[in-house]
């Protein structure tokens, strides 16, 4: 062994593991371990969801990103808790890119006031990074919901920059197809819908805690179809309404999302409709 082999060798034995003060110790996250946001966090309102995610919320002061792979399939059931929750404190809701026009009445059923919600149309890639950059660097609105379906990794990387500045929540929707691709985001989930009758399913894709392999389940409906599904199901013979509206969700609005037709929104229109 020549002497710089020797020099090398008792460099590395000398070497033991550093300890580090409380202070930072409580800084380091463990990869084994579940981590802990520095941030508050808003509960999702899906006890399920909540059990999962570290500190038992959706993470404010960050970027949440939620694939998907249709957009406007099951973002408002899965936000519109929380979002209820935000808006009752005062709160606002800001919409960048959103693929559908919200149905407000439905979203007032569950809590999120149509005065409360703001709605930017935006075309091209371009203009929703920077709405949505805009958004966050205001710190005006308490949630941020952008549809970022052409954004790259160090587009996000910038835009998670900024949701550290930012003091309420902010989501990112993207296809999920880019679920392979490395993201700046601390949380990651994968939205999909189950069958007939179509509860939320939760695939964990990023989070600072140990990997999930099963997804979790959520049955959430909004109030309104709730109720609709219900009654159709528990009377599935009842005599027609003098309305020429269906007394039931027709059957092709029911199938898997691989081939559903009709739009959530569209869903709550006719749930308000046959309620009236």
């Amino acid at each position: 062994m020549s002497a710089l082999q020797s020099l090398v060798h008792a460099d590395r034995s000398a070497i033991t593991p550093a300890v580090l003060p409380p202070h930072l110790a409580a800084l380091v996250w463990q990869g084994e371990a579940m981590g802990h946001h520095q941030a508050p966090v808003v509960a999702s309102g899906h006890a399920a969801l909540d059990a999962v995610l570290p500190d038992g919320g959706w993470p404010c002061q960050s970027l949440t990103e939620i694939l998907q792979t249709q957009a406007g399939l099951g973002e408002w059931r899965l936000l519109a808790p929380a979002l209820a929750r935000l808006v009752a404190q005062g709160g606002s809701v800001l919409l960048v890119g959103a693929p559908q026009l919200p149905y407000l009445p439905a979203l007032a059923r569950e809590g999120v006031r149509a005065d409360r919600v703001i709605r930017i149309d935006v075309e091209g890639a371009a203009e929703r990074l920077w709405t949505t950059e805009q958004a966050l660097k205001a710190h005006c609105v308490t949630a941020v919901l952008s549809w970022l379906p052409q954004a790259r990794p160090e587009q996000i990387r910038r835009l998670q920059a900024f949701a550290g500045q930012h003091p309420g929540l902010f989501f990112a929707f993207r296809p999920a197809r880019v679920a392979q691709e490395s993201s700046a985001a601390p949380l990651r989930l994968h939205l999909t819908l189950g069958g007939c009758p179509h509860p939320l399913e939760i695939h964990v894709i990023k989070r600072r805690g140990p990997s999930l392999a099963e997804p979790i389940v959520l049955p959430h409906w909004p109030s309104g179809l709730a109720e609709l599904w219900r009654s159709s199901t528990a009377s599935p013979t009842r005599p027609p309404r003098s309305s020429p509206l269906p007394a039931t969700v027709p059957h092709h609005a029911l199938r898997p999302h691989t081939s559903l037709t009709v739009p959530h929104a569209e869903l709550d229109g006719l749930a308000a409709r046959l309620e009236a």
